[in-house]
């Protein structure tokens, strides 16, 4: 309750004063929780305003600039004029025609029938399937081994939970002479063993692999998976780029596995299945007994995701079931339309002296920018990585955003993986010209 006080003195004035608090502008106990200390800071808050800010050319940010196919487009305007019910509230852990098709759908790819209403959970992007995900399953003291580089989501998400991140990097192989693609990078499987304990609790893979692009092989999937199944660990294996292959590279769902449904938690995205981030749809697949879990904490948070835009999604997904294996299908159509823009900023970036690292999968490439000198004088970057230095530079002076590697690596392994840059192909033609125009006339001033 506010009630009326003079101030003493020759000045009268009159101020409003709230009753039984003090008269304080800041509140004097902490107010954040301990779960939040050290993860205040993110990479894309941070490149993505510094590239605003400079107005760059964007090759940082993960988001194709061009629009979803028209079917997708048509069928979220249809469900938006579809009734009342396209604009309340639906299923709280998955819209039924979404679900039903992606039981459907991927059931034949991992070779098992899928529940729709027990073995999937519909999410805001597959960022809330993963929060989700360590949410439920990880507790106080358990270790959860990340592969490295990682998206950086993952660790914080694992802090949050009250776990412990172990980490185990990808690395060059060794003897293979210059390294060409991110199948050269692979796993060693005595340092990947020696990483498991009696606290771990789960393992987090990502194929194909942001920045890398690594597109796991079925044999090295099969490694991972007996030491899951030795270990009684959780896989939890981030797809999100699953359709996204080239060259012939096959993605294999480490839940198709022989004893990994049981202990696998799949995510995957509809924006990325579709060229549309921004609509948020993601989802969870795995056996119900993990999946009920998943759902708690989706009813005790978010509890629900747009209508319309799963409605969209599940129409998009009829479509392809329809036509899947087929030149319409637009899973087959979109990895051929980025096949070339790959290769077209391949060959740029070694025209200007970068070494790229060709990727088998999804929307990244990552070059070593080793055999650049550069004067990085900039006091205010000083104390930071080499990479985010050059970065910051690229932005700042050239007008081309990227984002550097060692952002997705722990602290203990940042140090060896500076050299590298990440680029994001997924652009329009113009978009990409427009970095290739800044890239030579870099080089050419050289």
């Amino acid at each position: 309750m506010w009630r009326r006080a003079a101030v003493n003195g020759p000045w009268l004035s009159i101020r409003l004063v709230n009753a039984g608090f003090h008269d304080k502008g800041n509140m004097s106990r902490k107010l954040h929780a301990r779960r939040i200390e050290g993860i205040d800071k993110n990479i894309w808050v941070e490149f993505t305003q510094l590239a605003a800010d400079y107005k760059a050319v964007n090759l940082g940010q993960g988001f194709p600039d061009f629009s979803p196919p028209s079917f997708v487009q048509e069928a979220f305007c249809k469900a938006l004029n579809g009734g009342f019910s396209m604009h309340q509230y639906t299923r709280a852990f998955g819209h039924p025609n979404l679900v039903k098709i992606l039981a459907k759908f991927f059931s034949r790819i991992v070779g098992r029938e899928i529940d729709p209403m027990e073995d999937i959970l519909v999410s805001v992007g597959a960022y809330q399937a993963l929060f989700c995900t360590f949410q439920a399953l990880i507790d106080e003291g358990d270790e959860v081994i990340i592969v490295e580089p990682f998206f950086d989501c993952y660790q914080p998400m694992v802090m949050m939970a009250g776990g412990t991140a172990v980490y185990v990097p990808l690395k060059p192989r060794e003897g293979c002479g210059p390294v060409l693609s991110s199948a050269d990078w692979v796993l060693s499987p005595e340092e990947l063993a020696s990483k498991f304990s009696p606290r771990t609790k789960a393992i987090v893979i990502n194929t194909p692999n942001n920045p890398l692009g690594k597109v796991y092989q079925r044999e090295e999937l099969q490694m991972i998976a007996d030491l899951c199944i030795k270990h009684d660990v959780i896989c939890i294996s981030d797809e999100v780029y699953e359709w996204l292959t080239y060259d012939g590279t096959k993605h294999v769902k480490i839940a198709s596995l022989p004893g990994m449904w049981e202990r696998t938690v799949t995510i995957g995205s509809a924006g990325k299945t579709f060229s549309a981030t921004g609509w948020k749809v993601g989802w969870a697949m795995g056996s119900g007994h993990i999946l009920k879990h998943l759902k708690t904490v989706h009813q005790n948070s978010v509890y629900h995701c747009a209508t319309a835009a799963q409605e969209a999604v599940a129409v998009g997904f009829q479509r392809e079931y329809d036509v899947f294996g087929t030149e319409e299908s637009y899973f087959h159509q979109l990895p051929i339309h980025l096949h070339e823009k790959r290769l077209r900023l391949a060959d740029c970036l070694k025209s200007v002296g970068l070494k790229p690292i060709l990727p088998q999968g999804g929307y990244f490439m990552i070059a070593d920018i080793s055999n650049l000198n550069v004067d990085l004088t900039d006091p205010s970057t000083k104390d930071e990585p080499y990479d985010y230095r050059f970065v910051k530079w690229l932005i700042k002076e050239k007008g081309l955003a990227t984002i550097p590697v060692s952002a997705f690596y722990s602290p203990e392994h940042r140090n060896e993986f500076q050299k590298y840059i990440r680029f994001c192909f997924v652009k329009e033609d113009t978009t990409l010209q427009a970095a290739e125009d800044i890239l030579r006339q870099w080089s050419d001033s050289k």
